[in-house]
């Protein structure tokens, strides 16, 4: 088959036609899951399985009303729990579709970016350094293009590849290459594109790819088992064995002590019912997933949803100041040249809107500032650079659109600068433009001690300004043999041109919001050490020292750490000293968010607690190594994150309280009466009615709630503190006990004046309504529930209404009275019982107005 490609790429057209028929670049393992997969894992939940085999129990008993009532209910808490894993699962999906590389492409003549599965055969692909490759292709032109196959190969080191000569032909008779050769112009999908920048044309997508066809799948939301879910996991483990050994132990003693058999298993089942506490797993799936959810509806994608637990213990952010901080608007505001008739040099501070023309004596410092950068830029201090030339040198000879690129210099670490060698329409000798940082550029400009001073100053009043400064140096060379470095040509100092990045205008108000909280931020940048220090004086930084990168390649790790302690601005900084930065910090103890974009950050966004890319100039790289994206690139997103993870994680321990403290009645009304020779109060129908309360409460109640005002004055968390031990495990404990004690106080006293089925409903009645005074008493941790009352969460006053709306109807409507063993109650003993249920709870509030008081 012959891919038709035109250089311009496909149509809209044609790109959704072959959409439709070679369907998304998606792999198999890629795939959501069904109804048919959740109703199955849901059928094999414990829980469900005791409702059934309560349902049998009832049916061979001959109970015929009571078991379809129960099998009717099966299925309204298996509809509640597939709408729960319903919702977690589009929030999941959604996710998904974010987190799935992007790829830029060439649409109807113009760069477009799609998602990675809407890659088609036959698009033309725009690659950088950095970038995820999406789908099979064949590199028609590139320069330098490295890419790492180790995905596929097991080989760590990269290979280079060629563009191709010859028209793409793809076909049977035609094998494909293997991955892992040099001078190759295939590229594979899933691989890693680490150097270099090139076009390339999509042979093949999907499970058609070479990954695809090998087998391998690439799961970007990978589950994890994190801290949370061990430490829950072993509690839940302990319930269970309690629940199993008490249950045996209930079935045993009814079975006695009655001689009724029958009984004891149904007595049996519901004590399980009571005690099993598989809402725990329900919160910390529904929970941390919908949280994720909301996360991105604030410009931040989780990547990694353990990352939501650490979030809101971060004690430290380091971010990067460009982009982040600022708006990544780079504008050229002042220029700055030698002028050997005047030592202190000739300065401009430009005016872009009074004026059209460019003194002379700048033209040649502009003109080699767009000859040191990409013709078609993608970085804004280049774009800058571009639109000061067209602004003012448009219809001059200065601009060289007519020039050929023949060889080109990167930045290194040992030398932060970049060089072009062009071949000019003219003469032999090549033109060579170099720019980068002042002290690079004069280091290789070879100058002396004079001059250098001259410069340093001029670098120094601009930086004081907050602007970046970059110079430029020029030369000229014989000859097509390139020298092996840059300090081997002889460069002429040019000049400086400064440039101004706006600070975004949130930044001084969250920077003050994480100070509030406890959260210290530390500044990381490649810039002059004078224009970080005005930035941190416009963010409004805490006062701190300023760290440089030459400073610290002299320290010692143990010296680093002492340092970081103090620091709060690291100036010019290269990428790979982010990975010292972060492990110095955690060698302290603390917990750290890093920020990072490039290629080089990715070890440092995986080593810090929290890694956050950039998702609009961060590459695919650098957002696969971290656990959170910011969709805007923007520092207020990161500050708005960390307050929605503290509540993601609030809310889990209220909800998790909740959920062991109310399961405390419930076993201990299913088991004491038993053992204390008393009717039994509650049947599997009763705490199959309780579940319908509990499950809803437990995820969408506690999920919904908002912060609390204090979230952002309490500083961070402790990391290794549990989520559920210690006073929280006590208090929850105490509330239930609590709660218990009231419910079995109501049904004695009922006693006294009450029919047995009466006396229940009376219990029942207190039970169903502390159990709602326990939700409104958990929704704060500190706050009174009278102030909790005038929080809005709308689906706590729908699952309230509900709740009490059937509680009337299983009371008052006889037949449905009767299957719960109720008899009808006049008016005062049910509003007493009502009463009852919320006095359960009035302990705690005065614990809590304690603790207020205490605090003040």
């Amino acid at each position: 088959m012959v891919l038709q490609t035109t250089d311009e790429g496909l149509t809209a057209a044609q790109a959704a036609q072959r959409l439709q028929d070679d369907g998304p670049n998606a792999l198999p393992g890629d795939q959501r899951r069904g109804l048919r997969a959740i109703v199955l894992e849901t059928l094999h939940e414990p829980m469900f399985m005791l409702l059934l085999a309560a349902g049998v129990l009832y049916l061979v008993l001959g109970d015929l009303q009571e078991g379809i009532i129960l099998f009717g209910l099966v299925l309204v808490v298996l509809a509640l729990t597939l709408y729960q894993e319903g919702k977690t699962e589009q929030a999941m999906a959604a996710l998904r579709d974010l987190t799935s590389p992007r790829a830029l492409v060439l649409r109807d003549g113009q760069p477009l970016r799609i998602a990675g599965s809407d890659v088609v055969c036959g698009d033309i692909l725009l690659l950088a350094e950095g970038d995820r490759i999406p789908a099979d292709a064949t590199l028609i032109s590139g320069n330098e293009v490295q890419v790492d196959e180790s995905l596929l190969t097991g080989e760590a080191v990269p290979v280079s590849k060629v563009a191709s000569v010859e028209p793409l032909l793809q076909g049977a008779a035609e094998p494909a290459p293997r991955p892992g050769g040099d001078g190759l112009a295939c590229l594979f999908s899933g691989t890693l594109l680490v150097r270099g920048h090139g076009t390339a044309r999509i042979t093949a997508t999907g499970p058609r790819s070479e990954i695809g066809r090998i087998g391998s799948a690439l799961e970007t939301l990978t589950p994890e088992r994190s801290p949370l879910k061990k430490q829950t996991a072993r509690l839940v483990k302990v319930l269970a064995i309690i629940a199993l050994s008490a249950s045996l132990f209930m079935v045993a003693a009814y079975g006695l002590i009655r001689g009724d058999w029958w009984g004891a298993l149904l007595a049996g089942i519901a004590l399980a019912m009571a005690l099993l506490p598989q809402e725990f797993t329900v919160v910390l799936t529904v929970l941390p997933a919908l949280g994720a959810w909301r996360l991105s509806k604030q410009n931040v994608l989780t990547r990694r949803i353990a990352a939501i637990e650490t979030l809101g213990a971060t004690s430290v952010l380091c971010v990067d100041k460009t982009g982040t901080l600022t708006e990544n608007r780079m504008t050229v505001v002042e220029l700055y040249v030698q002028d050997h008739g005047d030592a202190a040099g000739e300065r401009l501070v430009m005016d872009y809107a009074a004026a059209t023309m460019l003194p002379e004596t700048f033209h040649t410092l502009v003109e080699f500032s767009i000859l040191a950068s990409m013709a078609d830029p993608f970085d804004p201090m280049e774009k800058a650079f571009h639109r000061l030339g067209q602004h003012f040198l448009a219809d001059t000879e200065h601009l060289h659109r007519d020039w050929t690129l023949v060889h080109e210099y990167g930045l290194t670490t040992a030398l932060r600068a970049m060089s072009h060698v062009w071949k000019a329409l003219d003469g032999d000798a090549h033109v060579v433009a170099a720019k980068g940082a002042p002290e690079a550029i004069v280091d290789l400009c070879h100058l002396d001690a004079a001059t250098q001073a001259r410069i340093g100053l001029a670098v120094d009043t601009m930086a004081a300004q907050g602007l970046r400064v970059l110079g430029v140096a020029q030369a000229r060379y014989m000859g097509d043999q390139w020298p092996a470095i840059e300090h081997d040509f002889e460069f002429e100092f040019i000049g400086l041109l400064g440039l101004a990045d706006p600070l975004r205008a949130e930044i001084p108000a969250a920077v003050a919001q994480c100070r509030s909280a406890g959260i210290r931020v530390v500044m990381i940048t490649g810039d002059y050490p004078a224009t970080a220090r005005a930035i941190a004086a416009q963010a409004q930084l805490a006062d701190g020292d300023v760290l440089t990168g030459d400073e610290m390649a002299a320290l010692s790790e143990a010296e680093l750490q002492t340092r970081m302690k103090t620091v709060s601005v690291c100036a010019r900084i290269a990428p790979e000293q982010k990975l010292r930065i972060v492990q110095a910090l955690k060698a302290n103890g603390e917990i750290v968010a890093m920020t990072g974009d490039g290629v080089n950050d990715a070890p440092a966004l995986k080593a810090a607690h929290v890694g956050v890319a950039m998702g609009g100039r961060g590459t695919d790289v650098a957002r696969e190594a971290a656990s959170l994206v910011l969709l805007d690139d923007n520092f207020a997103s990161i500050v708005r994150a960390v307050r929605l993870g503290r509540r993601i994680f609030d809310n889990l321990r209220k909800s998790m309280s909740y959920i062991l403290a109310v399961h405390v009645p419930i076993a201990g009304m299913a088991l004491l009466p038993v053992l204390l020779g008393w009717p039994t109060v509650l049947f599997p129908l009763h705490i199959a009615f309780l579940e319908l309360v509990i499950d809803p409460a437990c995820s969408m109640v506690f999920e919904n709630e908002p912060s609390e005002a204090d979230v952002m004055q309490r500083p961070p968390r402790d990391a290794q503190a549990r989520l559920f031990g210690g006073m929280t495990l006590a208090l929850a404990l105490f509330l239930g006990l609590g709660a218990l004690g009231v419910v079995m106080g109501a049904y004695v006293w009922s006693s006294s004046w009450l029919t047995e089925p009466a006396a229940r409903a009376f219990a029942f009645t207190t039970l169903v309504t502390g159990n709602l005074a326990l939700i409104f008493s958990n929704r704060s941790r500190t706050g009174s529930l009278w102030a909790s009352l005038q929080v809005p969460n709308r689906t706590l006053w729908m699952v309230t209404g509900l709740t009490l709306g059937f509680l009337g109807l299983v009371i008052y409507q006889p037949w449905l009275a009767r299957l719960f063993f109720f008899e009808p109650m006049a008016l005062k003993d049910l509003l007493l019982a009502l009463v009852l249920g919320w006095v359960s709870v009035l302990w705690f509030e005065a614990v809590k107005l304690s603790r207020r008081l205490a605090s003040r």
